[in-house]
């Protein structure tokens, strides 16, 4: 197995790259690095590139020997995409497409998609299934059921194996702190509430407190990326030509925003300043996983993704480090595509 991750140099794709390569996995990543940082990964595994550029890709594939592809290189914010839509649809679709025909010309046929629950239609408020209605409320989501459609139709045409991974709140670090999220425009509320609270950031923003909720905020399933990474290998090794899978990724457990709020603050050992504000556009009240599926057909069940456990490895990255910083990598073997 010689495993490409696209968009391997960013949060989760660099956190899947990390456990393969502790595993002995062949592991290469292909990022242009808009979002991803070099240090994240081996540099010498590094190949700089955009997605939509389908020559620089199959170069990728072909020159590493390629036999299954991880697909994480997407925009992923979810405001971002409301207020301007038109990058989503260019790097998430078209960037899409352009990898899958690169992998048909080098005859690379299996591929773990990361996917979303953003596809997912608003109001199901208990644990949602595969099987419930997808109606995405946001470009972000639409852009990712998209991809899902393509990769049914490679599967059925093709004869490719692929499985979309559908995360609920990715979040965590490793456990270390020597690895986490850092964005370069930070939207996610783990990092957002933890710097806050270490008093890198004014006031956090509660987005709305009257929420058909128990206490009126958000409600939120929180996963570990390090869960994330094994469960992307379990489906990795099991695809089958043809076959298009998809799975709840999440710890099928609820947490509020206000729950988060007060768990940070019970590790800062002081109280975490936050403020009101309206819900964010395309926001849902409840987002929660059944995970039933990827239990029983991947044999998965998320070992790190108790809250207090990935705040404690957020804290200690942030903590540490909190970034990658800048050109940390140049000249020292990353391989640049025009």
């Amino acid at each position: 197995m010689r495993v490409l991750l696209t968009g391997g140099a960013g949060y989760v794709g660099s956190a899947c790259f990390r456990h393969l390569r502790r595993l002995g996995i062949e592991a290469f990543a292909l990022d242009d690095l808009s979002e991803g940082h070099a240090a994240a990964v081996e540099p010498d595994r590094l190949d700089v590139a955009d997605l939509r550029d389908t020559e620089a890709v199959a170069r990728a594939l072909r020159d590493r020997g390629v036999t299954h592809v991880m697909h994480f290189a997407a925009l992923t914010s979810v405001p971002e995409s409301v207020r301007d839509p038109s990058g989503y649809w260019s790097v998430n679709a078209e960037g899409s497409r352009s990898l899958l025909e690169a992998m048909r010309a080098t005859g690379v046929k299996r591929i773990v998609f990361s996917s979303t629950a953003a596809v997912y239609a608003h109001g199901l408020e208990r644990p949602i299934r595969e099987t419930d209605p997808v109606v995405p409320a946001t470009p972000y989501g639409a852009s990712k059921l998209a991809v899902e459609h393509m990769l049914q139709g490679y599967a059925e045409a093709y004869g490719f194996g692929g499985a979309a991974l559908r995360y609920f709140n990715a979040s965590g670090a490793e456990a270390d702190g020597s690895h986490g999220e850092a964005h370069r425009a930070e939207t996610h509320v783990v990092p957002l509430i933890i710097q806050t609270a270490l008093g890198q950031r004014g006031a956090f923003t509660v987005h709305g407190d009257d929420w058909p909720t128990p206490d009126g905020t958000c409600v939120r399933d929180f996963v570990s990326v390090r869960d994330l990474a094994d469960a992307h290998l379990r489906a990795l090794a099991q695809l089958e030509p043809g076959r298009f899978s998809r799975y709840n990724l999440g710890s099928g457990r609820s947490t509020s925003v206000r729950q988060l709020l007060e768990a940070c603050a019970r590790l800062a050992g002081r109280p975490i300043p936050h403020q009101v504000s309206t819900p964010r556009p395309g926001d849902p009240a409840v987002l929660v996983a059944d995970i039933s599926r990827a239990r029983s057909e991947l044999g998965w069940s998320p070992q790190f993704s108790d809250v207090d456990a990935i705040l404690g490895s957020a804290w200690a990255w942030h903590c540490g480090r909190g970034g990658y910083g800048e050109g940390a990598a140049e000249g020292t073997g990353i391989r640049r595509s025009a």
